[in-house]
């Protein structure tokens, strides 16, 4: 079982990959392995899939992957064209030769998932012998349904092959083992699934892949979040692990926090930034970002930047040096009152006669935007924005301010999971100062201002975010269930009103069902009534 961190459009590199987890596995004495599904173009290739070449490379890569198979089958997932239409296919080689052929069945469409714009659905199992077992394929979600598995057994499958590339949200794997074990339950039918692993763009594949016996326990748990390899030995009646077992997930918030420092790990290497840079604030939003970052990259990969103003406490400067000189990161602090003024001083015929408001303060962010994008710029490093889930949702954030970047870590971790997963990186060592996460949250774009000065507090606020965002439901809903009409309807009008902002959003990790990207599409000029 081989689970593996793939680039997606690296044909060549990724074969290169799997021929040499092949070489591995069979120096280890294994007679099959099994890779994930579209293991050969990394998944989602998205529109690569519509490449005019694309064949000809999956032709040339599975021809290679035939001539690495004299020792051991490989089993692998890959598009396939034919008679004019794409599969998402799984197949097996041996001594040489393609011995399998299986097109996916059912082809997920929600969510993340768009396969039904590249992919046609095929409608037969694909039940082999091989080493004198009978050996199903199946790739992903098809054992989210009754019917690929249920054709599976009527063939004569002795043990099913599952290949996936399942990302990651809270709560999947629990998904995922149940849902298997019910269908080995249901048929006394082995199953064996093999997850990617690591970062593409918003998505992180946790890997955590499992083998699960006939009568539905787990015979063999893979790690989360590591390229690995695990054995299971199938002698026709009973599966026994040859790999020791690990913890998929540690705790939630364990699970969570790996997620974030996986996704920007490879966002950064895979891109092949020599860095980030973020801007240190003093405050807890800020501050778990640059841990992640350096969890992620190392310290000596990582600038942080404070940016005082007139309004910057001096708890926050003291807070944010103290942090950066305990993680070790570069550390420097620029203030942004020169060029503030020589704004206001362009712009003062235009503001002439005006009262002061929020433009003031987003100059503020603006100026500290144009910073770190100047410093990206010399520098190659890449701007990683700090901004949370609450914060997207309602739009307290400034465009082309505390929003210019190319990648945001905590875009979807809700306010209330901030404080959660500080707390918790603090559990292993102590970077943050545990007055960044015990005083208020403030912009401090004002004087004394705080953040629950103009928003419920934030459980209140990510509770009506979750059921607003997440579950679909309508504002008479949310106050059905006990929450103040005032708050609600001031909460979804802000949702409604800021998905302009959040189209202009740089991508960030994806952590739960229903995130800000591909999850949730909505129009930004549109006439719905959220109160309906």
């Amino acid at each position: 079982m081989a689970q593996n961190n793939f680039l997606v459009g690296d044909i060549q590199g990724n074969t290169d990959l799997i021929i040499q987890a092949a070489r591995e596995a069979a120096a280890g004495g294994a007679r099959l392995i099994v890779f994930t599904e579209l293991a050969l173009t990394g998944y989602p290739p998205e529109d690569l899939l519509l490449r005019s070449s694309l064949q000809l490379r999956v032709e040339a890569a599975l021809q290679r992957i035939a001539d690495a198979s004299s020792d051991i089958a490989i089993a692998v997932g890959y598009p396939w064209r034919e008679n004019g239409k794409l599969y998402n296919c799984a197949g097996i080689w041996w001594a040489g030769k393609q011995v399998a052929h299986y097109a996916k069945q059912h082809l997920p469409n929600y969510q993340v998932f768009d396969e039904e714009r590249y992919f046609c659905a095929g409608d037969q199992a694909c039940v082999i012998e091989l080493f004198g077992h009978k050996l199903a394929l199946t790739v992903c979600e098809d054992v989210w349904f009754p019917g690929p598995v249920e054709k599976a057994a009527a063939a004569g499958a002795e043990l099913i092959l599952n290949l996936n590339a399942s990302p990651f949200h809270i709560g999947k794997q629990t998904e995922r083992v149940t849902r298997l074990q019910n269908h080995a339950r249901a048929h006394g039918i082995p199953l064996i699934y093999v997850n990617q692993v690591g970062g593409q763009d918003e998505l992180v594949f946790d890997g955590a892949s499992f083998a699960v016996s006939g009568n539905g326990d787990t015979v063999l748990q893979m790690p989360a979040y590591a390229t690995s390899q695990g054995m299971v030995d199938w002698d026709g009646s009973q599966l026994r692990a040859l790999s020791e077992s690990h913890e998929a997930h540690e705790s939630r918030l364990a699970s969570l926090y790996q997620a974030l420092v996986v996704g920007v790990r490879d966002y950064v290497n895979k891109n092949r930034f020599p860095g980030v840079i973020l801007g240190l604030s003093g405050g807890i939003d800020s501050a778990l970002t640059l841990a992640v970052a350096v969890d992620a990259l190392g310290a000596e990969r990582v600038k942080a930047v404070m940016m005082p103003f007139t309004y910057t406490s001096g708890m926050s400067r003291e807070d944010a040096a103290e942090q950066a000189e305990t993680m070790g990161v570069r550390y420097r602090s620029i203030s942004i009152e020169p060029m503030y003024r020589e704004f206001m001083a362009a712009l003062a015929p235009e503001f002439d006669g005006l009262a002061a408001d929020t433009t003031e303060e987003n100059l503020q962010s603006r100026c500290r935007g144009v910073l770190l994008m100047a410093m990206s710029n010399k520098t190659g490093d890449m701007v990683l924005t700090t901004g949370n889930k609450s914060e997207m949702a309602v739009g307290y954030a400034t465009l082309y301010g505390d929003m210019a970047g190319g990648y945001g870590a905590l875009k979807d971790v809700y306010k209330t999971n901030v404080f959660a997963l500080a707390e918790y990186r603090n559990s292993l060592s102590p970077v943050i100062p545990q007055r960044v996460i015990d005083r208020p949250p403030s912009a401090e774009l004002a004087p004394d201002q705080v953040d629950e000065d103009s928003l419920p507090p934030y459980p209140v606020l990510d509770a009506i975010l979750e059921s607003y965002i997440e579950q679909d439901m309508s504002a008479e809903a949310i106050i059905a269930a006990g929450y103040e009409r005032e708050d609600v309807m001031r909460v979804v009008r802000l949702v409604d009103i800021n998905e302009y902002k959040r189209r202009q959003a740089p991508i960030g990790v994806r952590v739960t069902p229903r995130g800000f990207g591909r999850d949730r599409r909505y129009p930004v000029t549109n006439g719905w009534k959220a109160g309906i």
